[in-house]
């Protein structure tokens, strides 16, 4: 399966009194990249999920986004000072009677003093969380690579595409690169006619010519080649496996061949088929820069 290194997967559920959010979202990187935004008690598990992500995504620089908010009490304790509020009651009593006032103190009364109630969070059980994290991350981590996924089958068929292109261009420059040295061999016999007009034309010296220049001008290897990379192009896209770095290679090979195709020929025709060649092996490259 082809993968793109963009892609995008949300998920969020409420577990055990929490309601946890999960955002991945990744771009182009040569190798795999990991930053993350999470609260300050969540940062224990930082590297777990660093470890859970890289099992899945292997190249792209990856940005997680946790977000964990309580929805009900579960972790939050409302603690009593007692004393206080037994001080703050014999206070109220002292001014009654000095006062001479009625004594209306009730428990709601003393509650409104400061630091008679306080609340704090309850211990939080952190693996218990790791769990609850963990699974809406998987959650998140599977649309993220079905998004992946969907645009790298896009990029996939629009290689493919390319390939089949480039491989009617391989047989057009064999095409017209078999008739090259005859069509040398005929113009040297007519040239040396006008030059030597009744003289005779060494025929030996005219095919060793014509030989010399078949000797550098052959594209025959360069077109095998081109034929077997276009082959292993195809066979790669099908691994089921990050295959960037190897079409990245691959993408390079194809390039040498053609400039090398480009560079002995001197026909017109072949070189705009170079031309037409080398831009859309830059097409090619430009798509898999974006795959895994």
């Amino acid at each position: 399966m082809i993968l793109s290194m963009t892609g995008f997967g949300r998920s969020s559920a409420v577990r055990n009194g929490r309601e946890i959010t999960v955002e991945l979202r990744s771009v182009n990187s040569r190798y795999f990249e990991y930053s993350s935004r999470m609260p300050r008690t969540c940062s224990y598990m930082d590297s777990r999920l660093k470890k859970q992500l890289n099992e899945r995504v292997t190249r792209g620089k990856v940005e997680l986004n946790l977000t964990v908010q309580t929805v009900d009490a579960a972790d939050t304790v409302v603690a009593v000072n007692e004393e206080l509020a037994k001080s703050y009651k014999q206070a109220l009593r002292d001014l009654s009677e000095k006062l001479e006032v009625k004594n209306d103190v009730t428990a709601g009364m003393i509650a409104r003093f400061p630091d008679v109630l306080t609340t704090r969070h309850a211990d939080v059980d952190e693996e218990q969380l790791w769990e609850d994290v963990s699974a809406v991350t998987a959650q998140a981590l599977d649309r993220f690579v079905e998004m992946r996924a969907a645009e790298g089958a896009k990029m996939k068929a629009d290689v493919e595409n390319r390939l089949n292109f480039l491989e009617e261009c391989v047989g057009k420059v064999e095409a017209q690169s078999a008739g090259r040295v005859e069509a040398y061999t005929n113009r040297l016999y007519e040239k040396l006619k006008v030059i030597l007009e009744d003289r005779n034309i060494d025929d030996a010296r005219v095919l060793t010519e014509a030989a010399i220049f078949g000797d550098k001008t052959a594209v025959d290897e360069e077109t095998v080649r081109l034929r077997s990379h276009i082959a292993q192009y195809r066979s790669i896209l099908e691994l089921d496996e990050p295959v960037g770095r190897k079409l990245d290679f691959l993408t390079q090979e194809l390039n040498r061949e053609t400039n090398t195709i480009g560079s002995k020929c001197q026909d017109l025709d072949i070189t705009r088929i170079v031309v037409d060649m080398k831009a859309e092996i830059e097409k090619i490259r430009e798509q898999i820069q974006n795959l895994e």
